[in-house]
């Protein structure tokens, strides 16, 4: 890993220094607090560092989207919170927004515009694979040659939006045997933390969402499982935790396991 600490403008800074970026990222709250979350956070911020793009973030002016206060049915309060974002957003105007979470994705590019906050969002996998397809991003997937993955369909990110083949292609680049979920695509199965059950405790039944999805993929024997939320990435490991195979599988974001290919 490059020892060099990367300093990570913010839009204020940009803006004071009469400066624009050419993307910002949004970082969301797992990116922010969560210590899991943070490390994709850090891999994403190493590879827009190294493919010199011109970003920023908004820091402390960054709020929650509002998306879990919506789905768990409180729409005044995502309007507040939609209305403060866009406000700051369209301050510095902001053209093109990149995020590692399928939430803050979903919400900004499908909710924001009928509040007066249009922008062009993209999930990281798309940002990802538009910079290897031109050129700008060599993935050297030579330290996972042999090891076997499969990637879960976030469902804000597939079924939602249908983003299916931009993950995947990412994923590709890597040097090992990819394999595919019985349940994957537009026929995913949830990690079990969408529409806000992430907050709250459990329903009643036999079997936790998460442990029923791990038990998918674990049949499958990847070495590594991917994901592209924080959300998922937290099910999926505490489900690989229940079944006591978190010495040999892992559970990483695309992100950081583009940034481990390019030693980044």
């Amino acid at each position: 890993m490059g020892a060099t600490p990367i300093k990570v403008p913010t839009m204020a800074e940009l803006f004071a220094a009469g400066e624009t970026a050419d993307i910002l990222f949004w970082v969301g709250c797992a990116g922010s607090f969560d210590d899991r979350a943070k490390k994709v956070t850090k891999a994403m911020a190493k590879i827009l560092h190294h493919v010199g793009l011109k970003y920023a973030i908004l820091g402390t002016e960054e709020t929650c989207t509002g998306d879990p206060a919506k789905r768990a049915g409180n729409e005044f309060y995502f309007q507040m919170q939609a209305l403060q974002n866009i406000q700051v957003l369209n301050m510095y105007g902001v053209k093109k927004i990149v995020t590692a979470c399928p939430h803050c994705f979903n919400t900004l590019k499908n909710e924001y515009p009928e509040l007066g906050g249009d922008y062009q969002v993209v999930h990281h996998s798309q940002l990802l694979q538009e910079l290897i397809n031109a050129g700008k991003l060599k993935v050297e997937g030579g330290s996972f040659k042999g090891k076997k993955i499969t990637f879960h369909d976030p469902c804000y990110l597939g079924r939602a939006n249908g983003v299916y083949e931009a993950p995947r292609e990412v994923i590709s680049k890597l040097d090992m045997e990819f394999t595919e979920m019985k349940r994957s695509k537009a026929k995913g199965l949830c990690c079990g933390a969408g529409g806000a059950q992430m907050f709250k405790e459990a329903e009643p039944g036999n079997k936790e969402v998460n442990v029923e999805r791990s038990a998918e993929a674990l049949a499958l024997h990847p070495d590594i499982i991917a994901v592209g939320c924080p959300f998922c990435n937290t099910m999926l490991t505490d489900g690989v935790k229940h079944f006591e195979k978190e010495a040999t599988v892992k559970v990483f974001d695309m992100a950081e396991l583009i940034a481990q290919a390019n030693d980044l």
